[in-house]
């Protein structure tokens, strides 16, 4: 729905720019001409990209504000839209006082045409979000969230600045509400949208590996890693403090158990680990699982109860628990025999594979090429004589 624009106030642009000239470092005063130039023969495009490189310049902080309000203001419904809000977005971040903050965003908010222009009013929704998370406004950002959503989810083609900025503010907002699942596909999503090795430092990014690791550890839906494991982002973890937690994705994207109770006097450095070590300790079982069935033919997966006990080093009474857990999460499909004590799986969920289960793999495909020969060599003079 368009929103009624909010009438620009009367701008005196010669007099601001001749002011600012006189009140602003030296460095800054080729800015200002560019402006004055730019703006008396309306080379609209020309002026965005020198006004960006002026917000850009590390003396021009203590001005931003003034800029957007008393020049940008004039002519802000000439410009690409988009790029006026990402403008707006960069200048709303001088403001401290939170009050001013959210009115500065709300106030552009309702000048820019949601019909018109949907990827500025989703990047404004979720920078406003945003700044509501950070002052506290769990509700507020929920509701800008769901509100970028809507447009968001119509649109086609969207610049990716537009898409990080949604999928950044809905991860943080779900690491805020210690919602995991949750956390841990917004931030897949927002890392997809940048290059993380240019658009976050190196603090940021070992921060956002560690968050993922906890919340694929703690996600009570995920069980599949693999997008995880395959992302760079990882490696933000190497020959730091929290390598361990890289180490643990692996060791449970294998089931491996004995490594998981190597591992697990570590999780004391992150107590909330510790804390739910039961669902760990299920969660590795189920991965067991999954392993154990991959690692059978297709004509040899119904398991004793037994059999699964061992795989899984559970007390045999637990084993059909843990089967039905495994049936309802969809981890695998098959049916349980109760008075046979056995298990038929018909399907694994499929995932990423470790170097040792591919070699697995390959020992597998080399076994079924080999019994193909056999029968090919027996059937084969049959073949002959009847043609």
């Amino acid at each position: 729905m368009a929103i009624d624009k909010a009438k620009a106030p009367r701008l005196d642009v010669d007099e601001f720019l001749t002011l600012a000239v006189s009140e602003t470092p030296q460095e800054l005063h080729a800015f200002f001409e560019s402006f004055r130039s730019l703006y008396s023969r309306k080379l609209w495009h020309q002026l965005t990209n020198k006004l960006f490189e002026f917000f850009d310049h590390p003396l021009s902080k203590p001005y931003r504000v003034d800029v957007f309000n008393k020049f940008v203001r004039d002519f802000e419904s000439r410009l690409n839209q988009l790029r006026l809000v990402e403008m707006g977005v960069k200048v709303s971040k001088e403001i401290d006082n939170p009050v001013t903050h959210l009115k500065f965003l709300t106030d552009l908010l309702e000048r820019v045409d949601t019909e018109k222009s949907p990827e500025a009013h989703v990047l404004l929704l979720s920078s406003l979000a945003h700044a509501k998370l950070l002052y506290g406004d769990h509700e507020g950002t929920k509701n800008d969230i769901d509100a970028a959503w809507k447009v968001l989810d119509e649109l086609s083609s969207v610049d990716p600045s537009v898409n990080a900025a949604y999928y950044g503010v809905a991860a943080d907002y779900y690491k805020s509400k210690a919602e995991y699942a949750p956390y841990y596909k917004n931030s897949l999503l927002y890392l997809a949208c940048i290059d993380p090795a240019k658009d976050l430092t190196a603090e940021e990014r070992l921060l956002r590996a560690h968050d993922l690791g906890i919340a694929a550890f703690l996600g009570d839906t995920i069980y599949n890693f693999g997008e995880l494991l395959m992302h760079p982002i990882l490696d933000a973890l190497d020959s730091t403090p929290y390598e361990w937690i890289k180490k643990l994705l692996f060791t449970f994207n294998e089931g491996n158990i004995g490594k998981f109770e190597a591992l697990s006097p570590l999780f004391p450095k992150e107590p909330i680990l510790q804390e739910n070590y039961p669902f760990l300790r299920q969660k590795i079982c189920l991965m067991a699982l999954i392993e154990s069935v991959f690692k059978r033919g297709a004509y040899d997966r119904t398991m004793s109860f037994q059999t699964i006990a061992e795989e899984t080093h559970l007390p045999f009474d637990e084993v059909e628990h843990l089967v039905m857990k495994a049936l309802s999460l969809k981890l695998i499909k098959g049916s349980l025999d109760q008075v046979d004590q056995k298990a038929q799986i018909t399907w694994v969920q499929p995932r990423v594979l470790s170097r040792e289960q591919i070699g697995q793999l390959a020992q597998r495909l080399a076994a079924w090429n080999t019994k193909l020969h056999k029968v090919e060599e027996r059937i084969a003079p049959e073949v002959l004589v009847n043609s």
